[in-house]
């Protein structure tokens, strides 16, 4: 756990850019996921079919910023699910810590999954530092595949704000 203030404070001066523009094709996954403590492959496909994801990554998990945008994210799960959305977040960290995760700073609200190298990648949100680990970027991939909005910041505070308004101005906008 001595690595643990070392990683806050390079995550916390890092800057973060999210590469993947709105309109740009999201790329497809397949992963271990978690939800109230219990493992399961999840892929984007799978989601995209339900409607909407927000997909967010984040750095690591019990880490101070990314524990407090999972509990904002577990408060306004109902939001995001009334605006007909699923929130899965991504983290490059072992399955046994995504399982706790998503019970003790999730609430059992929504998935966290494991972010793999290629994925990562693919995203293209590689901390520039930790190349094993991401940057905190949120993307809104509309049912077909395609990015209709992304933010990336280090900072945790407004990425769930900013996604909902995301998927409920994308659901608005799909009703004219």
């Amino acid at each position: 756990m001595r690595a643990l203030p070392f990683l806050i404070a390079l995550l916390a001066a890092t800057p973060a850019m999210a590469a993947l523009a709105p309109g740009a094709k999201a790329p497809a996954f397949t992963t271990q996921g978690a939800l109230a403590g219990k493992a399961f492959n999840v892929s984007l496909a799978a989601l995209l079919k339900k409607g909407p994801v927000v997909l967010y990554f984040f750095p690591a998990a019990f880490t101070p910023g990314c524990t407090a945008e999972a509990h904002e994210f577990a408060e306004r799960t109902a939001s995001f699910k009334q605006a007909g959305a699923t929130v899965l977040g991504i983290a490059a960290d072992k399955i046994e810590d995504l399982q706790r995760f998503s019970v003790e700073e999730c609430r059992n609200k929504f998935a966290v999954a494991v972010g793999t190298p290629e994925m990562i990648r693919g995203y293209d949100v590689v901390l520039p530092q930790l190349s094993t680990r991401s940057s905190r970027t949120s993307y809104v991939i509309a049912p077909n595949g395609q990015v209709v909005y992304a933010y990336s910041d280090m900072d945790y505070r407004n990425h769930v704000t900013n996604t909902l308004k995301a998927v409920q101005g994308w659901k608005a906008n799909r009703k004219r």
